[in-house]
């Protein structure tokens, strides 16, 4: 992705099970709400963003990290009109968990207390660690990244508190997901939801934010997102992909996924292409003689 100053790469290191990866730079780019499965520990370097982050805006300047736990609705943008240049790791839950588990007290399940943390040194061992990826440097990239989760653990970790549904409004607000999740091709209205879930759009739409941080609609885009990246994983085309997870078309797709993963889906499929070529060089080697072979008769 380039243009006007803003570039990024969105990808993924073999010897990094668990873990997507990124490097940005942001002028205008602006991240609607969204939600990521993984942590998110993003390392500002220059300029700085401000996210929306459990009621209130955050601001994340040049040495401090941005941290968001999985599941939870944010959104970013500049906070200077320079833009922001970052670093970015986005470990699974379990990836986490291990570490945590080896390496600190912590028990249940651990995250992050406080969305953003000064830290300049931390903020240097992610940049290290994309390092390390980008240079195939698999002990250093682990290494790095264990010692980068652990300090920020110490530093800033606590126990995520079990998300239990005991309100009606709470269990609404999951059995209108469940129909989403199921519907995603073929989402109803928010009024024949209401309707078919016994409450009237308001209270639907009310309970729906409490519980998940952002109205419907919101959350069916990006859940739609979420499924488009996994179909792309596959091998699937980015038109396909918007088809099955439900948009009307391909530049419906580029739009909303650019606008939550931070790369278009094209860029996005092909930078997880080349780490599957890289964990085949066997089978690229065979092909490539094979290949040879075939030229020479």
């Amino acid at each position: 992705m380039a243009g006007s100053g803003e570039q990024a790469r969105h990808w993924q290191y073999a010897e990094l099970p668990g873990v997507d990866l990124l490097r940005a730079r942001y002028v205008r780019k602006t991240f609607v709400r969204h939600t990521h499965e993984h942590f998110v520990i993003a390392a500002i370097s220059e300029g700085a963003e401000v996210f929306h982050h459990r009621g209130s805006e955050r601001y994340a300047g040049a040495g401090t990290l941005a941290l968001i736990n999985p599941d939870t609705a944010h959104t970013g943008r500049a906070g200077v009109p320079e833009g922001w240049r970052y670093g970015a790791v986005y470990p699974s839950p379990d990836v986490v968990a291990e570490i945590a588990a080896e390496t600190t007290t912590l028990r249940g399940t651990p995250g992050f207390v406080s969305p953003v943390l000064d830290d300049p040194y931390t903020v240097g061992l992610v940049h290290h660690v994309l390092r390390a990826a980008d240079e195939g440097n698999a002990l250093a990239a682990d290494t790095l990244l264990r010692v980068a989760v652990t300090r920020l653990l110490r530093l800033n970790g606590g126990n995520l508190p079990t998300r239990r549904v005991r309100t009606a409004g709470a269990r609404l607000a999951v059995h209108a997901r469940g129909v989403l999740e199921e519907r995603m091709a073929d989402p109803p209205t928010l009024e024949r939801l209401a309707q078919d879930l016994g409450t009237s759009p308001f209270a639907l739409l009310r309970a729906f934010r409490e519980v998940y941080g952002m109205p419907p609609h919101s959350w069916l885009t990006d859940a739609r997102v979420r499924h488009a990246r996994r179909l792309l994983d596959t091998g699937i085309s980015p038109a396909e992909a918007a088809v099955a997870v439900g948009f009307t078309d391909q530049p419906h797709l580029n739009r909303h996924f650019a606008r939550i993963v931070g790369v278009p889906p094209g860029a996005y499929q092909r930078e997880r292409k080349n780490v599957q070529d890289a964990e085949r060089p066997g089978l690229l080697l065979s092909e490539t003689c094979q290949n040879s072979q075939q030229s020479r008769t």
